[in-house]
């Protein structure tokens, strides 16, 4: 019984590992994804100088 609880126990590693990896690539593009908006969006930018 002991190999069977070091199987589940790996494979709920696995699992949140996963889920922290995607996690983390979706944050990082999120703000990659804000600091392209930022930079090209013309409105920021009227926004900033009148401020």
């Amino acid at each position: 019984m002991t190999l069977h609880w070091a199987h589940v126990t790996a494979s709920y590693v696995l699992v949140l590992g996963g889920f922290a990896a995607l996690t983390a690539a979706t944050i990082l593009r999120l703000s990659a994804a804000r600091r392209r908006l930022e930079a090209l969006d013309p409105r920021a930018r009227r926004m900033q100088d009148t401020t």
